[in-house]
């Protein structure tokens, strides 16, 4: 079995690490070198000490391109534009980037949303991963947005792990702040409502209702639960009858039709949705692991589309249930 030759680009961080568990188990992928500026010199499993045995790879500053077939970029965000225009890659290898640079899809980037974009992905030589909200938020809506039911403005909860806010210490990542503590940000503001947006556009021309998005900091290190909700005329039955057709081919969105939770989703490359109608609303939970499906998990999605492989190698993950 051939083997794509592949490297990490920003390999130290939390989504650097859950790519590398991830990628040093995928049957074909050969994971060549992990690049990290601060790591440099250290074995893989000194920074990532749950990867002792699994790999006796050491972290490098020296960024090569050649025989690199794919590369992962896990940069922080505003910092891939200007490492694309210092380093060169030949034209057929295929780079998903994880940063919030090209979700633009400026500079020949696609937008990595296998739901929506999957044809255009299988045949892209640059992928832009979809942030963890935007993914969470997309894949509960748009079905919805392709029916035309969104007529109005929508109202979105979500509440992220502490992960999500990456590994570099903050005042609001601090264990003596998550713990036992909820607080909001970003209100309305939430830089991945612009890609969001403009996802929706695409699914239905001239969209452009309000999203009411309120970020909650959660108390817990991973995964991601949203809310949403819309005026809704028709009934529950044709409701989850339309988001099970938009997604019958999707391989880890799956609408479920009793109550979830969010520990179905965490350590999985899955979206879990479920539908309620009340008083006139059409609510939509859906659940993703941002570190996963929100992140590295799907980077190796639109990596396996890219490369023609199934869409699950390397990926079919359990969840921790308890």
């Amino acid at each position: 079995m051939k083997k794509i030759k592949t490297a990490i680009i920003g390999a130290a961080g939390y989504t650097g690490g859950e790519l590398i568990r991830i990628l040093v188990n995928h049957p074909n992928c050969e994971l060549v070198y992990v690049h990290s500026n601060s790591q440099k010199g250290k074995k893989v499993s000194q920074v990532h000490p749950d990867l002792i045995g699994d790999t006796d790879l050491v972290f490098t500053d020296v960024v090569s391109g050649e025989g690199i077939e794919a590369i992962f970029l896990g940069l922080p965000h505003g910092e891939t534009k200007g490492f694309l225009e210092k380093h060169d890659f030949d034209t057929d290898t295929v780079i998903i980037d994880l940063s919030t640079d090209f979700r633009d899809e400026s500079n020949g980037f696609v937008y990595g949303l296998p739901e929506v974009n999957r044809e255009r992905i299988q045949h892209a030589k640059k992928i832009a991963n979809p942030g963890c909200f935007a993914t969470t938020i997309q894949l509960a809506l748009a079905p919805a947005v392709a029916k035309g039911w969104v007529k109005d403005a929508v109202h979105i909860s979500g509440i992220t792990g502490s992960t999500g806010a990456g590994k570099k210490l903050s005042d609001t990542s601090h264990f003596s702040y998550r713990t036992n503590n909820l607080s909001v940000y970003k209100l309305f503001t939430h830089q991945h409502l612009q890609e969001i947006k403009k996802t929706f556009a695409e699914l239905q021309p001239g969209f452009d209702e309000a999203l009411h998005f309120v970020p909650y900091r959660g108390n817990f290190s991973r995964g991601i639960w949203v809310t949403a909700y819309f005026p809704f005329e028709g009934s529950i039955e044709e409701a989850v009858k339309s988001y099970q057709e938009f997604y019958k081919n999707a391989a880890f969105t799956h609408v479920s039709e009793a109550d979830i939770d969010l520990k179905q989703v965490v350590n999985t490359n899955k979206c879990i949705l479920h539908l309620q109608k009340e008083m006139g609303q059409l609510v939509i939970y859906s659940a993703i692991d941002n570190l996963v499906k929100g992140a590295s998990g799907q980077a190796v999605q639109n990596f396996n589309l890219a490369f023609g492989l199934e869409e699950t190698t390397g990926l079919k993950l359990k969840s921790i249930a308890f």
